[in-house]
C-alpha cells in the first residue's frame, strides 16, 4: 500500500502542475466602426462572397496562368514558405519539452593507476584496470508554474504569425501581378487606339498632300499634318517602351525571364462583383496581416507568462538504470546493476533584479505588440474605405469618359466632312482628332484604373469578403 505521505505529495504535485504563472490572452478592442462606408453601386453586379482565387474574375486565362507561375516560382513566396517550415519545426521542438527526455549512455574505459601515487596498490589489484558501463536515464522537470506550457504557446503563436505571413506574401504578389497585368492590357490598348490614329493621320496627309498639288491646300496645312503623324509616332514609342518594361516586371514576379505575351485588351476583361451595402468591418479579422498580428500578441504575452515562472523555483526528476563492471562478461550479473535517482530544486535568491527586469522588458514588448496590432486594423480599416470609394468614383469616371469619347467622335467625323468639302482649315481636323486622342486614352486609362481598383479591394479585404477558415488547428 501506497503510505499517505506519498499520495499527498503526488496530489500537491498534480495541483502544482495545472498551474500557469502570467496573463491569459485577451484579444485587444481596437474600436473600429462596425461597417464600413457606403458600398452601393447600381451599375455593378454585387456579390455576397468573392473565392479563394479572386483574380479569376476576370476570366482572363492568360492572367490565371501569370498566377499559378508566380505562386510556384516567386522568390519571396519560397522565402516565406521555408520560414513557415522553420517556425513549424521550432514549435515541435519546444513540444518535447513537455515530455521527459531519455539517454542511452555506454563506456568502456582501460586506465593504470600510480604505484608511487598518494593511493597505494593493494597487493592482487592490478594497477591497470578496464570498466565497462552501460545505462538508461532520464531526465523531467515539472512544469509547476506553466514555463514551458507558455513556451509552448509562444511557439504556436509564432509559428501561426509564419503562417500569416506567407499569406500576406501571397496576397501582396498575386495583387502585384495583376495589377502589372492590367497596366500591360491598358497599354497595349493605349497603343491599338494610337496606331489606328497613326494610320487615319497617314492617310489625312496623303489626302493633305494631293489638295496641296491641286491647289486646294496650303504648305500650312502639309507640316500641320506631318507634325501630328511624327508626335503620334514618339507616344507609340513610349507606350511600347513602358509595356516592355512591364512585361519585364511580370517576368521576374512569375520567374520566367523570358517571358513574352501577346498583345490583348483590357476593354475585354469584365468588372468583376463588388461589395454590398453595409460591409461588415469585422470581415478585416481575415485580412493575414491583421492575423499574423494577433498571434503576435499572443506570443508577447505568453513571454510574460515565461519570464514570470523563472521567479519561481525549478524541480526536475533525475534516474537512470544500468551496469557497471570491469569485466565485459560480468555486466548481465545482476551484481553489476547500478541506479540512481534524484531530485534537483533550483531557486534564484539573489540576482540583482536580473528577473524582473527580463518581466518588465516581456510587458513592454506585450504593449508594442497590442500598439502594432491596433494600428494594423486602423490602417486596414482605412484601406478599405479608400478602395471602395476608389471603385466607385472610378467607375463614374468611366462612364463619363465613355460618353465623352462618343461626342469626340463624332466631331472629328464632321471635322474631317468640313476640311474635305472646304468649309475648314485643317487645323480644325487635327483639333478634333486630337481631343478624340485625348479621350479614347482617357477612356482606357479610367478602365484600367477601376479595375486596379478591384484589385486594391480585394487585397484590403485579404482576397476576399469571408471568413478564413484557414489555421484553425494552430489555434487550438
Amino acid at each position: 500500500m501506497i503510505p499517505v505521505r506519498t499520495l499527498s505529495f503526488l496530489a500537491i504535485m498534480m495541483l502544482l502542475g495545472g498551474c500557469m504563472v502570467g496573463p491569459d490572452y485577451k484579444r485587444p478592442d481596437p474600436a473600429v466602426p462596425a461597417t464600413f462606408s457606403a458600398t452601393d453601386n447600381p451599375s455593378a453586379p454585387a456579390a455576397e462572397t468573392i473565392p479563394e482565387k479572386w483574380w479569376e474574375l476576370y476570366q482572363d486565362a492568360a492572367l490565371n496562368d501569370l498566377v499559378s507561375k508566380t505562386l510556384e516560382n516567386n522568390t519571396d513566396i519560397r522565402v516565406a514558405v521555408a520560414r513557415v517550415e522553420e517556425a513549424d519545426a521550432y514549435m515541435q521542438e519546444i513540444g518535447t519539452n513537455l515530455l521527459p527526455s531519455i539517454d542511452l549512455k555506454s563506456n568502456a574505459t582501460r586506465s593504470r593507476i600510480s604505484q608511487l601515487g598518494l593511493i597505494p596498490v593493494f597487493p592482487g589489484l592490478k594497477a591497470v584496470r578496464q570498466i565497462y558501463s552501460v545505462s538508461i536515464g532520464t531526465t523531467f522537470e515539472l512544469d509547476f508554474w506553466g514555463k514551458m506550457r507558455r513556451a509552448r504557446e509562444s511557439a504556436r503563436a509564432h509559428a501561426l504569425a509564419s503562417h500569416f505571413a506567407r499569406d500576406t506574401v501571397y496576397l501582396s504578389m498575386t495583387s502585384l501581378v495583376a495589377g502589372n497585368y492590367l497596366l500591360l492590357r491598358s497599354l497595349d490598348a493605349q497603343l491599338a487606339i494610337l496606331r489606328n490614329s497613326l494610320r487615319n493621320r497617314e492617310e489625312g496627309l496623303v489626302i493633305t498632300q494631293h489638295r496641296l498639288a491641286g491647289g486646294v491646300a496650303s504648305a500650312l496645312d502639309l507640316h500641320q499634318a506631318e507634325a501630328a503623324r511624327t508626335m503620334l509616332i514618339a507616344q507609340i514609342a513610349d507606350l511600347t517602351r513602358l509595356r516592355t518594361v512591364t512585361e519585364h516586371q511580370l517576368a521576374v514576379l512569375t520567374g520566367i525571364l523570358d517571358l513574352k505575351l501577346a498583345e490583348g485588351d483590357i476593354r475585354s476583361l469584365p468588372a468583376p462583383p463588388v461589395p454590398p451595402p453595409g460591409l461588415p468591418s469585422s470581415l478585416l479579422e481575415s485580412r493575414p496581416d491583421i492575423r499574423q498580428a494577433e498571434a503576435d500578441v499572443i506570443t508577447a504575452n505568453a513571454n510574460i507568462g515565461i519570464a514570470k515562472a523563472a521567479l519561481f523555483p525549478s524541480i526536475a526528476l533525475t534516474s537512470s538504470v544500468g551496469r557497471e563492471s570491469i569485466s565485459l562478461t560480468n555486466l548481465i550479473r545482476s551484481a553489476a546493476t547500478i541506479w540512481t535517482a534524484g531530485v534537483n530544486l533550483n531557486m534564484p535568491v539573489f540576482d540583482a533584479g536580473r528577473l524582473l527586469a527580463r518581466m518588465d522588458q516581456a510587458s513592454a514588448q506585450k504593449k508594442q505588440a497590442v500598439a502594432s496590432y491596433e494600428g494594423t486594423i486602423r490602417t486596414a480599416f482605412r484601406e478599405v474605405n479608400d478602395a471602395l470609394v476608389t471603385v466607385r468614383q472610378h467607375t463614374e469616371r468611366e462612364a463619363a469618359m465613355e460618353a465623352s469619347q462618343v461626342s469626340a467622335e463624332r466631331a472629328l467625323k464632321i471635322a474631317r466632312n468640313r476640311y474635305e468639302t472646304g468649309y475648314s482649315a485643317y487645323l480644325d481636323v487635327l483639333d478634333s482628332q486630337r481631343t478624340y486622342n485625348d479621350a479614347a486614352l482617357a477612356t482606357i486609362e479610367s478602365r484600367q484604373a477601376r479595375l486596379s481598383a478591384t484589385v486594391d479591394l480585394f487585397k484590403a479585404l485579404g482576397g476576399g469578403w469571408k471568413e478564413n477558415q484557414q489555421h484553425k488547428a494552430l489555434q487550438q
